[in-house]
């Protein structure tokens, strides 16, 4: 398909229209930067779609985690089922980076675990774009790291036409090149199987179809796609490009002078060392490099291979690595910057943190200085890849208010007429008193209550407290791992706890509709959780429950308890009014419960696990088995949240086994 095609029985409504409206209206009247700020629940996801279906532009959404990501890919793949909706995001599970403690004199290994599955959705999400065709890109804000050059993707591709000469062994040959095994066993991806003058090719971007090449005396009698289950005929085809196996190419034309150039690098930094007497440091590095060169050259390959990079590339130092926006054209698509009040500080400091970090491996001789070409985007580097952009937030900062001028799009009514919560403030004094007598309503009322706190110590004291009184609470902290906190949430939804104590109740997984009271303990005290982009954020907590109510504690109305106050007030007129206008009635949003683990077996090592038992080897290599079933079944019903959430399970299970 040459064009989107958004499907969907949904019509725009509420702010939607005009939101819509105005965002396409000013990417076509040439304006390169807005803001679209959406209340939580007014379906900013659908308003952008819209959007992208009016402007048809190639776009790019980049979000700060992966579990957001995995929620929008999903919602994307139901609005444009016919279009390339790809999944870019780090194929790490697992990623300790390589690193060096002076003070403790302490050298960490570089230790990785890899998803194949997300290696697969990468290439197919470089494939998609290479073929200039309409593709919309969810992503993690790993995407500002390298990636493969657009130039080796295009030149590195097979071109069979049936009827063609083309030698049988010369393809062979040419799919080694291009990063494909030869397997006569199993055809996974990136593998091919030669058998008589049959050639079966399995894309390195795909595991439920592969490509099969008839030849007779070297010449293509058919090409044709079948089923990698069932070995059923797809289609046909007259002509198939057969793109790289997998995301990185190693390009052997540039061999002799990338190995040249590592070597004379490598000469003059141990001339260095030798020069300040630091004979330690151009030891090391004498012999780890010079291992690498010799593995490179009899391999074509070793442990570390990113951080030759640049001379691989034949890059200058400094200049600026190839990323996934290289593959966009360039002045003719869209940047959608969702959660952009979080997603900007993170890639602002990306690049200064992962600077650090091998600035002192490099220092003390572990690696060459070219490693530090191997690296993110600059910020000023990420600024200039953009063309038309829309930062998407609920409380954008004022730096993106800037950017875009003043020219702010707000999308405040939420087309299921539910309310923002109210707000009040109640003296510190006896706050504890208070939140029992509070407590007692919610639970005969049968609805779930978060209180936020600033302290670990104060936490744990209240939630023992409570717990004395005969409540069913529940603390939650950062150090919980994602089973951890899953059950948790899901054990509120369903009423084993009541209460769910947290320090910080922003992070995403927590929008739990049976929660219609937030309890904000010090609400006065400075620091980033008391901001008012941080208390708004809070206060959407409870925006998906008609009842929502926030209760904050303190003994003064900072500016920015007042400035949040006077937002959320503000929003919940607009609200009314639209409710009244309508003659809409604002219900509780019914949200399935979204039970993560199911089988028997699976619960038995869960509970296991989590009351830290040690005879649970058995059940959980069981479970292991169970859930990795459930994550391929959930991504075949395009569960993608799910599935990542039961990923992360199965990573923490064989870490603990």
């Amino acid at each position: 398909m040459n064009k989107f095609k958004m499907m969907t029985n949904l019509t725009p409504k509420g702010d939607q229209v005009r939101s819509i409206k105005e965002l396409t209206n000013n990417i076509k009247n040439n304006i390169k930067t807005q803001v679209l700020l959406g209340a939580t629940g007014t379906g900013k996801t659908f308003t952008i779609a819209n959007v992208i279906n009016k402007i048809q532009q190639n776009t790019l959404v980049i979000v700060h985690n992966k579990t957001l990501a995995a929620q929008l890919y999903g919602e994307f793949k139901t609005l444009f089922p016919e279009n390339n909706v790809e999944y870019y995001i780090s194929y790490f599970d697992f990623y300790q980076p390589e690193a060096y403690i002076p003070r403790t004199d302490t050298y960490i290994e570089k230790s990785t675990k890899t998803n194949q599955e997300i290696e697969m959705m990468r290439l197919s999400t470089i494939n998609s774009l290479s073929s200039k065709t309409p593709t919309i890109v969810i992503a993690s804000v790993a995407s500002i790291y390298a990636s493969v050059s657009p130039h080796d993707f295009q030149d590195f591709k097979i071109v069979l036409k049936k009827d063609n000469i083309y030698n049988l062994k010369q393809l062979q040959y040419d799919l080694v090149k291009l990063q494909y095994q030869r397997n006569n066993i199993e055809l996974k991806p990136g593998t091919f199987i030669v058998k008589g003058d049959i050639v079966d090719i399995a894309p390195g971007y795909a595991d439920d179809f592969f490509i099969r090449i008839n030849f007779t005396y070297n010449k293509i009698t058919s090409i044709t796609v079948l089923d990698s289950t069932t070995k059923k005929l797809i289609r046909e085809w007259n002509q198939y490009v057969v793109v790289p196996a997998n995301e990185y190419i190693l390009n052997k034309e540039r061999w002799d002078e990338s190995l040249k150039r590592i070597q004379k690098e490598l000469n003059e930094r141990l001339s260095f060392f030798k020069k300040n007497n630091r004979l330690l440091e151009a030891q090391r590095l004498k012999e780890r490099t010079e291992r690498d060169i010799e593995s490179l050259q009899e391999l074509g390959f070793c442990s570390g291979i990113e951080n030759y990079s640049a001379h691989l590339e034949l890059r200058n130092s400094g200049s600026t690595p190839y990323t996934i926006f290289d593959y966009f054209d360039k002045d003719n698509w869209l940047l959608v910057i969702d959660e952009s009040h979080m997603t900007i500080p993170q890639i602002k400091g990306m690049y200064n943190t992962d600077r650090s970090r091998k600035e002192t491996l490099v220092n003390y001789g572990f690696r060459l200085p070219s490693a530090l070409d191997n690296r993110p985007l600059n910020f000023a580097e990420f600024q200039q890849k953009m063309n038309n952009v829309i930062y998407v937030s609920a409380t954008p900062n004022q730096w993106e208010i800037d950017q875009a001028k003043g020219l702010v799009v707000q999308q405040i009514i939420r087309p299921t007429g539910l309310l923002d919560p109210t707000v009040e403030v109640r003296k510190s004094e006896y706050q504890i008193d208070d939140i029992v007598n509070e407590l007692r309503k919610q639970v005969d009322k049968k609805e779930r209550t978060f209180i936020t706190v600033l302290t670990i110590k104060m936490a744990e004291a209240l939630c023992l407290h409570l717990r004395k009184l005969r409540f069913k609470v529940m603390f939650m902290h950062n150090e919980l791992k994602t089973l951890e906190r899953t059950k948790i949430i899901n054990d509120l939804r369903k009423g084993t706890f009541d209460i769910v104590v947290g320090i910080n109740l922003l992070r995403e997984g927590l929008d739990v509709p049976e929660v219609s009271l937030i309890f904000i303990i010090d609400a006065d005290k400075p620091g980033f959780f008391r901001s008012t982009q941080a208390l708004i954020q809070t206060f959407g907590r409870v925006a998906r429950n008609e009842h929502g109510h926030i209760i904050m504690y303190a003994n003064q109305t900072t500016s920015q308890m007042q400035a949040a106050i006077d937002e959320t007030n503000r929003r919940r007129l607009i609200q009314q009014e639209f409710n009244k206008q309508n003659n809409i009635t604002p219900h509780t949003i019914v949200k399935p419960l979204n039970e993560i683990i199911s089988a028997k077996e699976d619960i038995k090592a869960f509970d296991a696990y989590l009351k830290g038992k040690k005879n649970i080897v058995g059940k959980t290599s069981k479970a292991i088995r169970i859930l990795k079933k459930e994550m391929l079944q959930a991504a075949k019903n395009k569960e993608y949240e799910r599935a990542a959430y039961i990923r992360d399970m199965i990573i923490e299970f064989e870490e603990n086994k």
